[in-house]
């Protein structure tokens, strides 16, 4: 079930206004979407790159103690994690699975891509259903189909299929929902009209997505190695079909439902395509990095050292989450783009498994802050009622690059060694910083 993600937002008006819990702050002054300062380009704050430091309210409104203060807010939390812990296993476990029964990297990395690339086609409307007919009706028979589809990958590396039934099973995963995007969203109805509470609700969920994806590789290596190669892909199933019932079950803190009568796609927002090309890219830093690391690694080690980078990402998210200012896009890429060199640079340089992993510690430090950050322009282009869809065409964009990252790290890897595969990550943060310098120019 490919779905790695990252996403994430300050300021929250693409679902419709709702009766609120009485003690959450309501900001009168809120802009609707669409409107000349919501989405207009020029520097405001619908301008898809805009790069200069917002001002966060600070001190208690953005404590999180206070964003569990609302009701529901633990139950639906709790089980959101369980869902979203599989999204950092089934990459992992595939790739080991593959490359250890069939002895190819690049099968392993086309596979996975494969899989990445059909739920980027799928996801979008995965997400339309769950505007118009709710999470519990849509999210729970999506599972299941997606559930199957890890069972029969298992099942054919078991019984020894031939090579096409394994892109075939993969690719019948894409039913997956956006979990990370589906608690978002409540958040956002929770705390709908308050800046300083959704930026540190966004921010949290980064730094949840980071902590899956530092504990989802360890749990998935050690599965794998120490029980059997498909254990992984189980018991990610299982957990995922877990979680998304709990996290179904918690219905007072549901969105509504968007009305039948629906305006086109968020595609169609301005500057929207412009800032997909930009996520597009950025993905392509994540699914090159994790196939060169498993390959550097190549073995239960690998797990751990992929588990760092996450580790330096949730630690940075949870202190952007409490800060008073924050990056524009350019800035955060531009950071990435100078910190997934250090890999390059330790694997390279020295050959050294540690090196690495201090190297994707400090790597993973701007990732968070740049997912935060790109998600929050992404949620004001996307018009009212389109939450969902909104959200998941922004990780339809990040698994379409890590779709082709994996592909092209696993092609590196093949051709020309482990070490010099962490070029991909590099030249695919500076395509993701030129192009969100291309974005800002031509919209301002």
């Amino acid at each position: 079930m490919p779905q790695p993600i990252r996403s994430q937002r300050t300021t929250d008006p693409s679902l419709p206004a709702t009766t609120r819990t009485p003690t959450l702050a309501a900001d009168p002054e809120r802009t609707a979407p669409g409107s000349a300062t919501g989405t207009e380009p020029g520097g405001g704050p619908g301008s898809a790159t805009d790069d200069e430091p917002r001002v966060e309210p600070g001190g208690a409104q953005g404590s999180y103690r206070r964003l569990f203060a609302a009701p529901g807010a633990l139950a639906f939390t709790a089980g959101n994690l369980i869902a979203r812990l599989p999204m950092g296993m089934f990459s992992v476990s595939a790739v080991i699975m593959i490359a250890g029964s069939r002895g190819s990297y690049a099968l392993a990395g086309a596979v996975t891509a494969t899989g990445l690339a059909a739920t980027a086609l799928v996801a979008p409307w995965t997400a339309r259903l769950v505007d118009r007919h709710g999470q519990a009706r849509i999210a729970v028979p999506a599972t299941v189909l997606a559930a199957l589809g890890s069972l029969a990958l298992l099942l054919c590396i078991r019984f020894d299929a031939p090579d096409w039934t394994l892109f075939a099973a993969y690719a019948a995963t894409a039913t997956t929902p956006n979990s990370g995007g589906m608690s978002r969203a409540r958040w956002a109805h929770l705390y709908e009209g308050d800046p300083a509470a959704l930026h540190t609700a966004n921010s949290f969920e980064q730094a949840a997505d980071e902590l899956c994806f530092m504990l989802g590789p360890v749990l998935a290596a050690f599965l794998c190695s120490a029980l059997f190669p498909e254990a992984g892909t189980l018991v990610g199933a299982i957990l995922l079909l877990t979680g998304v019932l709990v996290l179904a079950a918690q219905r007072s803190t549901e969105p509504p439902v968007a009305p039948r009568a629906r305006v086109g796609s968020p595609l169609r927002a301005k500057g929207m395509p412009a800032l997909l090309t930009v996520f597009l890219a950025t993905g392509a830093v994540f699914g090159s990095m994790e196939v060169v690391t498993l390959a550097f690694g190549d073995g239960p080690a690998a797990g751990a050292v992929l588990a760092l980078q996450a580790g330096g990402s949730c630690v940075a998210g949870l202190v952007y989450g409490r800060a008073r200012r924050t990056a524009g896009l350019v800035t955060c890429l531009a950071a990435m783009t100078a910190l997934m060199s250090l890999p390059l640079l330790a694997a390279v340089g020295t050959g050294s498994l540690v090196a690495v992993a201090g190297a994707l510690l400090l790597a993973g430090m701007a990732t968070a802050p740049t997912m935060v950050t790109g998600m929050t322009l992404v949620q004001r282009l996307t018009p009212q009622g389109q939450s969902n869809e909104g959200m998941t065409l922004a990780v339809t964009a990040l698994l379409g690059g890590i779709a082709a990252g994996s592909a092209s790290g696993g092609w590196l890897v093949e051709h020309a060694g482990p070490a010099t595969g962490y070029a991909v990550p590099v030249c695919a943060a500076g395509l993701a910083l030129v192009l969100a310098g291309m974005t800002k120019a031509r919209l301002s």
